[in-house]
């Protein structure tokens, strides 16, 4: 999986609308574009910025769910909390292309399957605000041939959802802090001593905090055009591999975009997150 490919999928998780239930065609077809403007890895000084079209396949399944939150299957729902398999997706780096990483070995790109608590906090109507909370465990593995365990990552956020604004827009609001294992860090920030040159000296990352993220999106459906857009602040001090030589940014901004046009629909109407 390329680089861009992945990030194109990180770009629409991001973008995808509220979790508010509608009446949708149970499958869409059509063609779009993303953009972004994305560090190479969490605390890199360097980014990769890109726009890339894609054929656009939606299918609705009634127990695989997309919003916000991520992409997530519902495993066990009840009155106002859910239990999902939380997903996610990190993209890979080739160290010849970052100078902090220069001479070590690639990063590969990233998944994360695991259970999330979702709870319901607060809804002001039917239709109206909604604050949720989002508890994702989830186990990291690389995408090569043969995976390996990249360790474990908590991610608690809380989420606000606005209904439908003037012109249509929904907005949505997420903020949490990030929490790892050892081995999640140390794939990402450690130095081995082979590797270690003078203004790179060898390191080993602690498990613990992982900074916190910020995130705000806007969307709008217009006919058969979508359009979606995002900003997300991180900030990493504090975190457990700050002091790493890896880490060259302890803030930053991840931005970016996706338009979407459908050209075909299904004529059955399933109930899914607008």
């Amino acid at each position: 999986m390329s680089a861009r490919l992945l990030a194109v999928a990180v770009v629409g998780v991001g973008l995808l609308g509220t979790a508010r239930a509608a009446m949708l065609p149970r499958w869409e077809l059509g063609v779009g574009a993303a953009g972004i403007s994305m560090p190479e890895y969490r605390g890199a000084d360097e980014s990769t910025r890109f726009v890339l079209p894609f054929p656009l396949f939606v299918y609705r399944l009634d127990w695989l769910k997309a919003d916000r939150s991520g992409v997530r299957a519902t495993l066990l729902e009840s009155g106002r909390t859910e239990v999902n398999l939380s997903v996610n997706a990190g993209p890979p780096v080739r160290s010849k292309h970052n100078r902090a990483r220069e001479g070590m070995p690639d990063i590969k790109p990233m998944v994360e399957f695991g259970p999330s608590l979702d709870i319901k906090l607060w809804q002001a109507e039917p239709d109206g605000a909604q604050l949720r909370a989002f508890l994702p465990v989830r186990a990291a593995f690389t995408v090569q041939s043969r995976p390996r365990v990249a360790g474990w990552v908590f991610q608690p956020r809380l989420n606000l959802d606005l209904p439908k604004l003037d012109g249509g827009w929904h907005v949505g609001l997420l903020a949490g802090p990030v929490f790892a294992t050892r081995r999640q860090h140390a794939y990402l920030y450690d130095v081995n001593a082979a590797y270690a040159r003078p203004d790179r000296p060898a390191y080993q990352a602690k498990g613990g905090y992982s900074g916190t993220q910020f995130l705000a999106s806007v969307s709008r459906k217009s006919g058969d055009i979508w359009f979606g857009a995002y900003a997300r602040y991180d900030n990493l001090r504090g975190a457990a591999f700050a002091d790493s030589p890896l880490v060259r940014r302890r803030n930053y901004f991840t931005t970016g975009f996706a338009v979407t046009w459908t050209l075909a629909r299904s004529s059955e109407l399933v109930e899914s997150p607008d």
